[in-house]
């Protein structure tokens, strides 16, 4: 009982004290929580950094291991001791220590250090060519790369070629896609850019279709690599050659999309060529240049180091020069036909220059000044200056001169050219070559001409123009102007032929006969002259009228040959060529109808005139023997005019007005000299009216390509042409200012005076037109004279 009293007693006072906790807890106002809960707090914060101070001097541990056991003890034993590490932990100051035995450390444990960061973290290193590195899972083959996390530029920047492989990279990108803005930078760019890059180096760099932006990020590495690393590391100078290499295979992809990668690429070329240039570069070979907006840096100090030296320029660097100079134009032909065109300004140099063309000493020195593309040389120029060397650009002289002779090449190019643009494949054959100077013809088309002249061994060969066509492995039948080019080419090496084309004989066709002779080396062109024509009638009215009665006999035959030699008025070609037309009259006999259709146009005392004249030729050799007599009355007849009218032509250049004696009929008249150089003064009349009778046209002859008029569009094509359309003086001093970024004033009135150029007014004229063109100046400043960057691409472009 009592213990069950107690027990209610206990109750009812914890069931008091609740009732109480809550009346009281009820009582309390807000305020009040709010002060209750943050002495909580502070109770709590305090109660608990007093748990965590005791725990940490409580356990005094002291940690030892155990002495080597004896060399008595087994192997099990040995190893278990060697496996355990006593421990003595102390609680408290005053305590014992209580020995605790735990596991020894394992030797993994004991050598444990940091990890090397993953291949290509860490400061910068340049990948050598031929070399490939795996980049976001990437692999990059061929090198000419800088890889790692650190690489500054010389303003303390992040290079914006360095390649950081803790950058984030997208699974996808497309490198011909723009990405990008104008100066990227490999760090900052998207990883959707960087994919695209990645993909790009990829491929092997050479995908023409990728985003400009792609190819100048990998620029800026070479760029580097030139003009920081090669000048303090010799590996990095031993690299020159690999990139220079590397810069014209970009060039050979890109160069037609971008005049700006031109610009840069050439110019970057031209300060590796010239690191250690020395002073006869003139006289060395000339390395692969890139056309850009100004004359290479490279040729203008080859140029000014041969002025300074006075040595005549080279046909080599002449045609080189001519190649680059933006001032001088260079029109379709030349271009299209490159090889041709070289061989013939060669040529044609040596015969103006001889030695070559030797330049003045202007008073503009050359310097060079290299803008780099990178963001990381940002307003940085490095300066190259050659001492004397005059700059050649700053005159306009030497390249005038040359311009007149790319001109007469391009010019004997043109035909060439149009056939070859609109018919390719008839570049080397017989038609297409008959169109250039035989110099230019390829071997295989030379040949077939090379064998007739060593068979006609100096004397002649008779047969149908179709087999001479078939020797020479034509593919057609020639029109007239290929069959007078024919004519042309045979005649530069001496080879003659008849009809004689030339002078306006008619084409033959396929199936008539032709002859090939020998023609003396003085007169490779047919000379026609009054004489010449009037002989050749002769010849042939006797020849047509030997073969309308039948006595066109081998006697004939060799009196009107001798007669021929016996014309001593003539040439001794004119001679060759009569001979090889008697040749073809023997073979073909012309019909006298066929002489009468063209005389018959001319009035009764044309024919008069030209009989008189015919007449004068018969007594050039200042005897008339009977026989010529005879052949003469002939021949007046075959015109229409009374036979007895020769006796009065020939006594009209006799010494007298007399009448012929026996003896004089018998061996021949006495004429005076005097009297025939008067006649034969006289011939303007009669030259006219032989002309229209040796002057024949074809019924139809067709114009093929390449014989189009010579005025014709692509013909007057350039490739260059004056800067901002200003005239050659003024596009000469806007390209020779572009090559520098600043010119002090001094320089730039020496470089006006060169020009003959006052300098002010030169400024202000282009200043006016870039304002006109671009809306941009295309000068600041007045000493030093600053070149607007924003001009400069714009001209590159």
């Amino acid at each position: 009982m009592a213990r069950r009293r107690k027990k209610s007693s206990g109750s009812n006072k914890f069931l008091g004290g609740l009732i109480l906790l809550v009346l009281i807890v009820s009582a309390v106002p807000k305020e009040g929580w709010i002060t209750i809960g943050v002495l909580a707090g502070i109770a709590l914060v305090i109660y608990f950094g007093l748990l965590f101070s005791s725990s940490k001097t409580i356990p005094s541990v002291s940690e030892r291991t155990n002495p080597p056991p004896s060399n008595t003890a087994n192997s099990s034993t040995r190893r278990a001791a060697s496996s355990r590490v006593n421990v003595e932990v102390r609680y408290g100051t005053g305590s014992d220590p209580v020995p605790i035995t735990k596991p020894a450390p394992s030797r993994a444990t004991s050598g444990f250090g940091i990890p090397k960061a993953p291949k290509g973290f860490g400061a910068a290193k340049w990948i050598p060519a031929g070399e490939s590195i795996a980049v976001a899972g990437t692999a990059v083959p061929g090198g000419m790369l800088y890889v790692g996390t650190s690489l500054t530029t010389p303003s303390g920047e992040t290079d914006p070629c360095l390649i950081d492989p803790s950058r984030s990279v997208s699974a996808h990108g497309d490198y011909t896609e723009r990405e990008m803005g104008y100066w990227p930078n490999y760090s900052e760019i998207s990883s959707r850019a960087r994919r695209a890059y990645l993909s790009w180096l990829e491929g092997g760099r050479r995908d023409p279709e990728a985003d400009l932006g792609y190819i100048f990020l990998f620029f800026y590495g070479l760029e580097r690599r030139v003009l920081v690393d090669a000048q303090s590391d010799p590996a990095a100078k031993s690299d020159l050659p690999l990139i220079a290499t590397e810069l014209r295979r970009l060039l050979g992809i890109y160069s037609e999309r971008s005049g700006s990668l031109r610009h840069y690429a050439g110019e970057l070329l031209n300060w590796i060529e010239l690191i250690d240039h020395g002073n006869d570069l003139y006289e060395k070979p000339i390395p692969e240049l890139p056309n850009t907006s100004e004359l290479s840096i490279y040729l203008r100090l080859a140029l000014g180091q041969a002025a300074i030296a006075g040595i005549p320029i080279p046909p080599e660097l002449a045609l080189t020069w001519v190649k680059h100079d933006p001032a001088i134009s260079l029109r379709t032909p030349a271009a299209r036909c490159a090889e041709q065109f070289d061989i013939l300004f060669h040529q044609r140099y040596i015969d103006v220059f001889g030695a070559g063309l030797k330049l003045p000493r202007n008073r503009t020195k050359l310097k060079f000044v290299y803008r780099p593309a990178s963001a990381g040389f940002f307003s940085r120029e490095i300066k190259r200056t050659f001492g004397e060397v005059p700059d050649v650009t700053a005159v306009t002289g030497p390249t005038k001169k040359l311009q007149k002779i790319v001109d007469e090449a391009t010019e004997t190019l043109a035909s060439y050219s149009r056939l070859v643009g609109k018919t390719p494949e008839a570049a080397d054959t017989l038609e297409g070559c008959l169109l250039l100077p035989m110099i230019l013809w390829p071997e295989a088309v030379r040949a077939p001409i090379e064998t007739l002249k060593t068979r006609m061994g100096g004397g002649m060969l008779l047969f149908t123009y179709e087999t001479l066509l078939t020797e020479l492995c034509a593919q057609s039948t020639l029109t007239r102007a290929k069959t007078q080019e024919l004519a042309r080419i045979l005649a530069s090496i001496n080879i003659g032929f008849e009809p004689d084309v030339l002078s306006g004989a008619r084409t033959p066709k396929p199936e008539s006969k032709i002859v090939l002779f020998d023609l003396p080396p003085e007169e490779t062109q047919s000379q026609v002259t009054t004489e010449y024509q009037a002989a050749l009638l002769t010849l042939q009215l006797a020849s047509a009228v030997a073969a309308a009665d039948g006595e066109f006999s081998a006697k004939e035959i060799n009196h009107l040959r001798t007669q021929v030699e016996s014309w001593s008025h003539l040439t001794h070609s004119h001679h060759r060529r009569l001979i090889a037309h008697l040749r073809l009259l023997i073979a073909e006999p012309m019909a006298i109808g066929a002489l009468k259709k063209k005389l018959d146009p001319l009035r009764q005392s044309e024919k008069e005139s030209i009989a008189s004249f015919m007449a004068v030729v018969a007594q050039s050799d200042g005897v008339v023997s009977p026989e010529e007599v005879k052949l003469l009355e002939k021949l007046y007849k075959a015109l229409g005019i009374q036979s007895k009218k020769v006796f009065s032509d020939l006594h009209a250049v006799s010494a007298g007005e007399t009448p012929a004696t026996d003896e004089s009929e018998q061996n021949g008249f006495t004429l005076d000299p005097t009297r025939i150089a008067a006649l034969q003064q006289d011939t303007q009349k009669v030259s006219a009216l032989l002309s229209s009778i040796f002057t024949e046209t074809d019924d139809t002859s067709p114009v093929e390509d390449g014989e189009e008029e010579s005025g014709s569009t692509e013909n007057m094509e350039s490739v260059a042409e004056g800067i901002l359309g200003l005239d050659e003086a003024h596009s000469a001093f806007a390209r020779l200012l572009i090559s520098r970024p600043q010119w002090s004033r001094e320089d730039l009135e020496d470089a006006a005076a060169d020009l003959e150029l006052m300098l002010d007014g030169a400024l202000e004229q282009l200043n006016e037109v870039a304002y006109d063109t671009h809306d941009i100046p295309f000068t600041e400043g007045d000493d030093p004279i600053e070149v607007g960057a924003e001009i400069v691409e714009m001209i590159a472009a």
